[in-house]
């Protein structure tokens, strides 16, 4: 059963292709929703799936691309909206 979680991460992650990283890794786990910058500096991540697929999610948005440093990670579940694919913002 899918489920739909609003992920907000933050640290060094705007300016280091973190949502190209992220579009990538939803693609990988199959996950669908969306990414894009905050003007706070934080990203923010809409990501539905299954409990496993955003398990696997979770864990590569924590790791982050090569130039990017998160520092914090807050996720909560959100109301499923089905989206249909995971596009960048």
């Amino acid at each position: 059963m899918k489920k739909c979680i609003t992920i907000r991460v933050s640290g060094k992650v705007q300016g280091v292709g973190f949502r190209y990283y992220t579009a990538d890794a939803a693609n990988k786990t199959g996950i669908s929703g969306y990414v894009k910058n905050e003007t706070d500096g934080s990203v923010l991540i809409e990501a539905e799936g299954t409990p496993d697929q955003l398990t696997l999610f979770l864990q590569l948005c924590r790791q982050g691309p090569v130039r990017s440093v998160v520092s914090n990670l807050m996720y909560n579940d959100s109301p499923l909206m089905s989206y249909t694919s995971f596009r960048i913002r």
